[in-house]
């Protein structure tokens, strides 16, 4: 282990060792370059931080991350409401964002039905899902699941709590590679994916 000349330096780089991707030598880099830059710079990484972990919420509508009650993509008139993306994470809807090719909204579960990791259906958000179909004018479900064992598992149980829905259910296209998840799918991928998107049975 390396020995540091300052214990608050030492303190500093094993707290940024603990964020994924972020080795030693990296986290040693980022905190000499915060200690060399103009403090205000630190103050203010650091209040977004805590302001972001202590303020931030879960939309009541689809369960994206957002600042208020309401997202701003729920909120938006000029959405889709009759189509709904369901997704594992909230990455994913950054993702199928950025191809600029859905206009439809949202339905974050909180991850994937995973029996190796103790993640069970009841673990997600599933019912509130078939509570949205029941509540709201939705007349297509597109599930945009990893291309994983555990995204069709969840894909398969998902269908079979919406036998009442009766708009269309349908599933993105394969072009995504097998085990892939989509927030590592380059945007045209992913977009004709969703466009070209089939009915799931």
């Amino acid at each position: 282990m390396a020995e540091y000349s300052s214990i608050l330096l030492e303190n500093a780089v094993d707290s940024l060792s603990k964020l994924p991707g972020v080795g030693k030598k990296t986290a040693l880099r980022l905190a000499l370059h915060l200690l060399n830059e103009d403090p205000l710079l630190t103050e203010q990484l650091a209040d977004s931080l805590i302001k972001m972990r202590h303020n931030i919420m879960l939309c009541e509508r689809c369960h994206n991350i957002s600042d208020t009650k309401i997202c701003s993509i729920c909120s938006n008139p000029r959405r889709d409401e009759n189509t709904l993306c369901v997704v594992a994470d909230m990455r994913d809807v950054l993702a199928i964002e950025h191809t600029a090719t859905y206009n439809g909204l949202y339905h974050v579960l909180g991850g994937v039905i995973s029996p190796i990791e103790g993640i069970s259906p009841h673990d997600l958000s599933i019912e509130a899902l078939v509570e949205r179909t029941r509540n709201e004018d939705i007349r297509e479900i597109i599930l945009a699941l990893p291309a994983t064992i555990e995204g069709d598992t969840t894909n398969f149980y998902i269908y079979r709590q919406l036998k009442d829905f009766k708009g269309k259910v349908s599933v993105i296209a394969k072009g995504i590679a097998v085990g892939e998840t989509l927030e590592y799918v380059d945007e045209i991928t992913l977009g004709r994916s969703i466009q070209n998107r089939t009915s799931f049975n």
